[in-house]
């Protein structure tokens, strides 16, 4: 007797082959095997149109919302218009974000800042530091073992200045931040050396009110 769960089609049609030609078996047994064979081989094409029906959807519904949340990503933290943006920066925070400039060491806004909060993008507002990562680099400027979230920051060759550096940049508006140098302290060993001028911080107390209560529980533990 033929499983119907175990043979596939090329078995089956192999078996019922082997029975049909030889004259020894009656023209009964030669039905049956012929009515089974075609049973097992519908069976397996109506199974695998099943299982693909059933796959292709999930992943045509996956892809929709991968998209989806990429494109809700980035609109949440969309750079402002050119003429939005000389309102709202101040110079040097201009200069910094939009040409690249770099900051006074010492002279600018969160360098010895020592509060708990989180630290987003001037222009976009998207998260980018957070204040358990910062840490005392002697430089002047705000320095970080590691970004808040690494898929919100892009890093860059910069060959500027005759020197070969890596810069980093905001992923949704393209801001330059600062740089990055291989000198930092354990774990991370990364210094991630940016301008205050880029940033915008946001105590923890206010990361509700600003609609960045997600990061709450950083401060929490």
């Amino acid at each position: 007797m033929i499983s119907t769960s175990t043979a596939n089609p090329m078995q089956a049609t192999q078996l019922f082959h082997s029975f049909f030609m030889n004259p020894r078996y009656s023209m009964i047994m030669k039905r049956i095997l012929f009515i089974t064979a075609v049973m097992v081989i519908a069976g397996s094409a109506v199974a695998r149109a099943a299982e693909l029906r059933t796959k292709g959807p999930d992943r045509e519904m996956q892809k929709t919302a991968d998209i989806c949340g990429a494109e809700t990503a980035a609109n949440k933290y969309a750079k402002p218009p050119e003429r939005e943006l000389r309102k709202r920066l101040s110079p040097i925070q201009y200069k910094v974000t939009q040409e690249n400039g770099t900051e006074q060491a010492f002279h600018n806004e969160y360098w010895n800042n020592k509060k708990e909060g989180i630290y987003v993008d001037v222009v976009s507002g998207e998260p980018l530091f957070s204040s358990r990562d910062k840490y005392d680099s002697g430089t002047g400027w705000p320095s970080f073992l590691k970004p808040l979230t690494h898929e919100n920051v892009v890093e860059k060759t910069d060959r500027s200045f005759f020197v070969t550096r890596t810069e980093v940049r905001s992923r949704s508006s393209n801001s330059h931040l600062g740089h990055v140098f291989d000198d930092g302290p354990p774990p991370t060993g990364r210094r991630y050396c940016m301008n205050s001028a880029a940033l915008r911080f946001i105590p923890k107390e206010d990361l509700e009110k600003e609609g960045y209560g997600e990061y709450l529980k950083l401060f929490t533990r």
